[in-house]
């Protein structure tokens, strides 16, 4: 995977079809992102570089514009995309010309959506989870419910994507749903947008329109997370979640014929989903042998930090691969550092990291019921290294 425009060596034929996804029962290794080559860290630089931005490095090779429109898509896949373009043809004849990035680990949307708003890789921008330790405090902190005793800014204190789209003279706005202005993911990870509230996909078509339209120069992200909760709660294979994909391919639709003529327009998401059967769950709040030794279970059920008793580390990472086996790959803090999982790591991250991380495998899940009932019922998961949770579409059109 390279990370040099469309068409060529960077481009889809780079990548595989579009019509021939990955097979969740891939036996291979883990798909490791490429931070810096083609994952969701560079999508935001490169679009401040298409825009003119000095300094920022437009390394997915995006063609330059005076306006663009990010468009994230929460849970559509680039194997999800493959299997169901029958009803998304618009999608799908974009993604003919496109290419798949890497989400980055893990590949869920506290941390996707950060590599996003940053522009920097997980190990950086230091949101590394559903669900992490707090190092000051030995609590977890949850990503998207936050913990008001953090400091958002505090957790995550680099430069936004939006604040150096200002500094740039760039109009730097956010539409989506109201109730996410005010929360600490986007605090930590997206402070800096005028946000426009948009709470029907009317509303989102409406706003983007009017607020890149009365800009000479501006940058929109702009975020439905609806075919994310029906993949959740229905399946990502389930007639619901084709429905709700075909009115996700309708809304960009609609979003590209209501931009102002010339505006860029990119379409992505923050990570696939693997439908995870019953057979396939094991309940950590059940099974003796995983829970020894460990002080705090965190991210969740196919991207898991744990966090051991202290001197307990390596028990851990043997009962966790004795009990899991071939289910996951499960690797130290140390070796996940060493492979790069997250991305160069600053100092002040890493006690965040687990002392054992399990990535699933296949179709499967470490789940809780008793501590997370509601996150452990959830049909469609995501968060692991399997290329159906890392593959997301970057699709590119310039409205007329």
């Amino acid at each position: 995977m390279t990370g040099s425009g469309f068409g060529g060596a960077g481009g889809l034929a780079a990548h595989g079809s579009l019509g021939d996804p990955a097979s969740v029962d891939d036996p291979g290794g883990p798909l490791l992102p490429r931070y810096g080559e083609a994952t969701l860290a560079e999508v935001g630089p490169s679009l401040l570089g298409a825009l003119g931005a000095p300094g920022e490095a437009n390394t997915l090779g995006l063609p330059s514009a005076r306006r663009a429109c990010l468009l994230v898509i929460d849970g559509m896949g680039w194997d999800l995309l493959g299997r169901h373009q029958d009803v998304a043809p618009f999608l799908a004849g974009l993604a003919a010309r496109g290419r798949w990035l890497s989400a980055g680990f893990p590949a869920t949307t506290v941390t996707s959506l950060s590599s996003l708003g940053t522009g920097l890789p997980p190990g950086r921008h230091g949101l590394l989870g559903y669900q992490v330790r707090d190092p000051r405090t030995g609590r977890l902190l949850n990503g998207l419910h936050w913990d008001k005793a953090v400091d958002p800014v505090a957790w995550q204190p680099e430069a936004t994507v939006f604040e150096r789209a200002a500094a740039a003279g760039i109009s730097a706005i956010r539409v989506a749903q109201g109730s996410f202005e005010h929360t600490g993911l986007s605090a930590a990870a997206m402070r800096g947008a005028d946000y426009w509230p948009a709470n029907t996909p009317g509303a989102l078509v409406a706003s983007t329109a009017e607020a890149l339209s009365a800009q000479p120069r501006g940058f929109a992200m702009v975020y439905t997370g609806d075919l994310d909760g029906t993949g959740h709660a229905c399946g990502s294979m389930s007639p619901a979640w084709r429905y709700q994909l075909a009115h996700a391919d309708r809304l960009a639709e609609q979003v590209v014929g209501a931009l102002p003529a010339g505006t860029l327009l990119v379409i992505t998401a923050d990570h696939g989903m693997v439908d995870v059967p019953a057979s396939m769950r094991t309940d950590y709040d059940h099974v003796t042998e995983l829970r020894a030794g460990v002080a705090l279970l965190g991210g969740e059920p196919r991207a898991r930090h744990v966090y051991a008793e202290p001197g307990a580390a390596a028990d851990v990472l043997a009962a966790w691969r004795e009990t899991l086996g071939a289910a996951a790959w499960t690797v130290s803090r140390e070796q996940a550092i060493d492979e790069n999982w997250f991305g160069p790591v600053d100092d002040r991250v890493m006690p965040r990291i687990g002392d054992v991380i399990s990535a699933a495998r296949g179709d499967s899940a470490v789940v809780a019921t008793d501590a997370e009932p509601r996150e452990s019922a959830l049909i469609g998961m995501h968060g692991s290294l399997s290329p159906e949770d890392q593959r997301i579409p970057l699709l590119v059109r310039e409205a007329d």
